[in-house]
């Protein structure tokens, strides 16, 4: 599914320029006139990057900025401000606002799309290491509670892979065996390579396997994979 960039501007022509650009770009691109209604468009869509402009009616950029970041669950959405105003004290109130970038008009739009790229390529790199962080604590308080509960019956000697893999885990245990790269699966799932080598070594952990080979016999064996 294509990455959702939302395009937020007063002037028609930039909306229609911007948004065909990154549509050619292979993006999704959803469009709003004013800030008020951009902001309505985050709360339901929650769009994996904002372009917008600062001058707009019924709210400006600025605005549209700070109540995007008031929500934590938009706190990682990259925002890149456009703008004709170029002072050194207008950008800094970009920033503090929580803008990620201030991109001052003219731009090229050649320009604009590999600043976009680079911002999602970050954000989807820090969105998946925080994932991976949840996954593995919840993971883990379940096990300790198994565990508990178990601490005065006798122990049965089984892989942790009974507690239960994780969706990431699934995804990337069946990639695998498909004898995909860390690289390669990293691309197909928007993860970085490091964290694809986390969840591996985590489904070495939990099925008691030393390597991927014996990972991938395993999980043939024990119908993990389809």
């Amino acid at each position: 599914m294509p990455l959702m960039i939302l395009v937020a501007d007063d002037d028609l022509g930039t909306r229609l320029s911007i948004s065909d650009y990154l549509e050619l770009s292979g993006y999704s691109v959803m469009t709003a006139d004013n800030g008020q209604e951009a902001l309505a468009m985050v709360e339901e869509y929650q769009p994996d990057l904002i372009v917008t402009d600062i001058v707009m009616p019924r709210m400006n950029g600025y605005e549209l900025v700070r109540r995007v970041r008031q929500k934590p669950v938009f706190r990682l959405i990259p925002v890149i401000l456009l703008t004709a105003r170029t002072k050194t004290q207008e950008r800094i109130l970009g920033y503090q606002s929580g803008c990620d970038l201030y991109l001052p008009k003219p731009f090229e739009l050649e320009e604009l799309a590999a600043a976009i790229r680079n911002l999602l390529e970050r954000s989807q790199i820090i969105q998946s290491e925080y994932r991976y962080y949840q996954e593995n604590l919840a993971t883990s308080t379940a096990i300790k509670t198994v565990d508990g509960h178990n601490s005065l019956s006798t122990q049965i000697q089984e892989p942790q892979m009974l507690s239960g893999l994780t969706t990431r885990e699934q995804e990337v245990l069946e990639l695998l065996t498909h004898g995909l790269s860390n690289v390669e699966m990293g691309h197909q799932l928007h993860l970085s390579p490091r964290t694809v080598e986390k969840y591996v070594s985590s489904l070495l952990r939990k099925t008691e396997t030393n390597n991927r080979a014996e990972l991938v016999r395993f999980a043939i064996k024990h119908g993990l994979v389809e």
